[in-house]
């Protein structure tokens, strides 16, 4: 039986700096999206000037059409370093906000610095929000942008992207690491994405892998489920269980199922997991969320899957937000370059193994 509630607790540097936020505006989810997007892209377009990434990697715009006659934003960041006549491995980005927040360009800087720090190129998908679009829009919109980027590595289209079709790693960040996980495993089990190579890696940062309603064959792993991190980090900061519940409940999911493995992958079987792509887990400790994305890299390392798990103890979810208000920031981006570089290295398996530093 699992126990992590050795991970409990803050940080010396997280009190320290939480004494200084502001509390958390109670706001509509309208609102709460229109004013953080526009926090999120003020902050990245100061980080791409700060750190000069315009003139290191080259960004291309591109429309993705969709399942159901619409389309998606996308994005392509290319380090202008890279030779012109090599295919570089590709990385699918899928940012964070549960599901209603996150635009294209509030990822620039992260996908400009992980496009030169990791060497690929990355695919930033702007897969559609809540309150107007619900499960599992978000979810079908990046399996067709999965598919529609591999037509794009084809020699044969107008303006190939010069990808190497057998390197493209799926990552993303809490409710990107959602989808990333269902897409991963789902391909795993030959129910979606049969005609494409199979991912060569998956990143996980801060991941919800299961619906709230649906935690029960995960929780009866742990040796106290009193003690899980849903009720031990329940007044967390960032993300406060209400918060989550919030962002679920905008999907708007009517009885949902412990076996949706789209919705829930963290319910997989053992045998339903093995086989998958190498994972890096990026974990939080101060984290409703934290035990389950324990639990599924237990899982998947118990099954011959091999994974690198790292927690950041003492820090909530999103932590990474605060940048060089945090020291752990610099480790956080180092895991997710490094990360993408050991997926694509083909790892052996081994044990479960969590990582503190």
């Amino acid at each position: 039986m699992a126990d992590f509630t050795i991970y409990s607790g803050p940080s010396e540097e997280w009190t320290a700096l939480a004494a200084t936020l502001p509390p958390l505006a109670d706001v509509s989810p309208e609102e709460k999206k229109r004013v953080t997007n526009e926090l999120r892209e003020a902050s990245a377009a100061k980080d791409m000037l700060d750190n000069n990434f315009h003139s290191l990697v080259t960004l291309t715009d591109y429309s993705v059409s969709t399942r159901d006659g619409s389309t998606v934003e996308a994005r392509t960041y290319i380090p202008k370093s890279a030779p012109k006549d090599s295919l570089l491995p590709v990385y699918i980005h899928l940012h964070g906000g549960g599901f209603l927040l996150g635009t294209l360009s509030s990822e620039d800087a992260i996908c400009a610095r992980l496009a030169l720090g990791a060497n690929v190129i990355v695919l930033n998908v702007n897969y559609r929000h809540t309150p107007e679009f619900t499960y599992p829009t978000a979810w079908n919109d990046v399996e067709d942008a999965t598919l529609w980027l591999h037509s794009q590595l084809s020699s044969s289209s107008e303006n190939p992207i010069p990808g190497d079709p057998e390197k493209v790693v799926m990552g993303g960040i809490s409710a990107g690491a959602w989808i990333t996980s269902s897409i991963a495993l789902r391909q795993n089990i030959g129910q979606i994405l049969t005609t494409i190579p199979r991912l060569a890696g998956q990143v996980l940062m801060i991941p919800c892998v299961t619906h709230q309603d649906c935690y029960a064959p995960q929780g009866a792993r742990l040796k106290d489920e009193s003690k899980c991190s849903f009720i031990e980090n329940a007044d967390a900061p960032i993300l406060p269980a209400k918060v989550a519940r919030l962002f679920s409940d905008l999907l708007k999911i009517e009885n949902p199922r412990e076996d949706d493995l789209c919705l829930s992958p963290g319910n997989a079987t053992p045998e339903q997991v093995r086989g998958m792509p190498p994972a890096v887990f990026g974990i939080t400790g101060l984290d409703p969320l934290r035990d389950q994305g324990l639990l599924y890299g237990m899982l998947l390392a118990e099954n011959g899957v091999p994974t690198d798990v790292h927690l950041f103890h003492g820090l909530p979810h999103g932590f990474r937000r605060y940048g060089d208000k945090l020291s752990e920031s610099k480790r956080w981006d180092r895991v997710m370059e490094e990360g993408i570089k050991w997926v694509l290295n083909k790892p052996e398996a081994g044990p479960f193994e969590v990582k503190l530093k």
